[in-house]
């Protein structure tokens, strides 16, 4: 659920490049959409006006994609205009997170034989010294 679809439409969208693959306008705006990027599919709808929470959204919210690459992922979001947090190496994982408009945390992971808690930077000046 998002309080603002437009918004949501633009980050998801041009930021993260998902596909908008089905649509619901009801009263000849947006309410619900289908959106895909690859084989990950989400969809969003936006909160009427007499259901809207009095509480902050995303609190406690993390939605997790496990990826091929997440460090390009970070790449083509920086190109988007994003700002992703830098990716580190947890689990085994690289990770690379930021907020929606609506403030839930995505969260883009793909496995990595790098050590634990290497970050992103240490990593390219490693890479780069050999």
């Amino acid at each position: 659920m998002v309080s603002n679809i437009e918004a949501s439409l633009e980050f998801y969208i041009k930021g993260l490049g998902f596909e908008q693959k089905m649509e619901w306008k009801p009263n000849g705006k947006i309410e619900w959409c289908y959106l895909q990027r690859g084989e990950v599919g989400l969809m969003l709808q936006e909160y009427r006006k007499v259901n809207v929470p009095n509480s902050k959204l995303g609190l406690g919210v993390s939605i997790c994609f496990i990826c091929d690459d997440a460090l390009i992922l970070y790449n083509e979001f920086l190109q988007h205009g994003l700002t992703p947090n830098e990716p580190f190496v947890g689990n085994n994982m690289w990770v690379t997170s930021m907020k929606d408009p609506d403030g839930y945390s995505l969260d883009f992971e793909s496995i990595t034989e790098v050590p634990e808690e290497t970050t992103y930077t240490d990593w390219l000046s490693k890479t780069n010294e050999v």
